[in-house]
């Protein structure tokens, strides 16, 4: 499994070293931006509130980060995403995670005719700090587990807000620290091990659209089927993200997540965080 890693990254940085060498004003090749959002929620209650309600605070940390190349026929798009949350309730001694995730999507191509490009993928999916169930014990920490996957395929690219890329030989490797391990099962890595390959096809498609003046909606959807295990169970991941500009540094964000991961949990799962607070893009 390491070998397999190692050459998944190895590939990777080799086709990222091929798309950097460019003139020194490659500058103009290059389209990056971004956006941080930090929202914040409180509630307060005196002992005379008739309604009941417990006081607590919450706050996310939001960063949406592109970075995209174009020369000639030749694109590589890239994004990067993080979000953390913490709520505290009062009375409990103890924080509660409410969002996180640490993502990175590339996606480079070559023209091949059309809205057309040959296509390469990677995309890497983890966490950065420890998760706790309901019983207050430990089921996930950084980096474990953590989700990548690559493989060649066609790129259709109408434009920068819609595309879908097809990608019919996808390695997926899930890592996962051993001691998750241990005793049973874990993100679908067996008994005693620390990863697990899987051998499938992909499809991975993004739209973005605004509904109306500074109201937008972008569509992330990928799915995923193992070819070398009940390959008609499909693996979805589905993201929307609402962002409502009030103004240049005031918005709010609407960010839903579906899941249905066939190894894991064999159910879906629905995270879904709503804000208003300070946004700031670059």
């Amino acid at each position: 499994m390491k070998k397999i890693a190692f050459s998944l990254v190895l590939l990777f940085a080799i086709i990222s070293i091929h798309a950097q060498e460019t003139p020194k004003d490659s500058t103009k090749f290059w389209t990056k931006k971004g956006n941080i959002s930090l929202l914040f929620n409180q509630s307060a209650y005196n002992k005379q509130w008739l309604g009941g309600g417990t006081s607590n605070v919450a706050g996310n940390f939001g960063l949406n980060y592109d970075f995209n190349y174009k020369k000639g026929d030749v694109v590589w798009d890239n994004k990067f995403i993080l979000g953390y949350g913490l709520s505290k309730i009062k009375g409990d001694e103890k924080t509660a995670k409410t969002d996180d995730r640490l993502e990175l999507n590339s996606l480079w191509g070559k023209k091949a005719k059309g809205d057309w490009y040959y296509s390469i993928f990677f995309n890497l999916k983890t966490q950065m700090d420890s998760g706790f169930d309901k019983n207050g014990v430990r089921i996930s920490h950084f980096f474990s587990p953590s989700y990548f996957q690559f493989g060649p395929g066609m790129w259709w690219k109408k434009s920068n807000n819609l595309s879908v890329n097809f990608s019919p030989a996808t390695a997926k490797l899930i890592l996962v620290d051993d001691h998750f391990t241990q005793f049973g099962p874990s993100f679908g890595v067996l008994q005693g091990d620390n990863s697990r390959f899987e051998f499938g096809a992909s499809i991975q498609g993004y739209y973005k659209f605004n509904i109306m003046t500074n109201v937008s909606i972008e569509n992330r959807l990928n799915l995923y089927s193992n070819y070398l295990e009940n390959p008609q169970n499909i693996d979805v991941d589905y993201q929307m993200n609402v962002l409502l500009k009030i103004n240049k540094y005031l918005s709010a964000n609407v960010a839903v997540q579906a899941i249905y991961d066939d190894n894991s949990v064999q159910a879906v799962q629905v995270r879904e965080v709503f804000g208003l607070g300070v946004n700031y893009g670059f």
